[in-house]
């Protein structure tokens, strides 16, 4: 559902170890079915587009998230997520835009 993601998004998300999730990632990278692009220090991860069988692979994963329970898929895939992590040094801000 997430067509970019991070390591440390899925590890949230998922609430698994971080060493797990970069193994997986580096797994399907070296299969070719994902590519890495750096944003700063991080590692942004999408499908690769050349990936001869990107399609196939969309709709079986479309096909897996509809079969999941309504509530994993607002845990997991309908809450807002933070596209890319927070500039170092940025400010947090309360909902009101004040500095907390």
């Amino acid at each position: 559902m997430n067509e970019k993601s991070y390591a440390s998004e899925m590890k949230r998300r998922l609430d698994t170890s971080l060493y797990s999730i970069q193994i997986a990632l580096e797994r399907l990278e070296l299969g070719g079915i994902l590519v890495r692009q750096p944003l700063g220090k991080t590692q942004i991860y999408q499908f690769n587009p050349r990936y001869p069988f990107l399609g196939e692979l969309k709709a079986f994963l479309q096909k897996s998230y509809e079969a999941l329970p309504k509530k994993m898929k607002t845990e997991l895939y309908e809450a807002p997520v933070r596209r890319r992590p927070r500039r170092k040094g940025k400010p947090l801000l309360k909902a009101d835009g004040k500095r907390l």
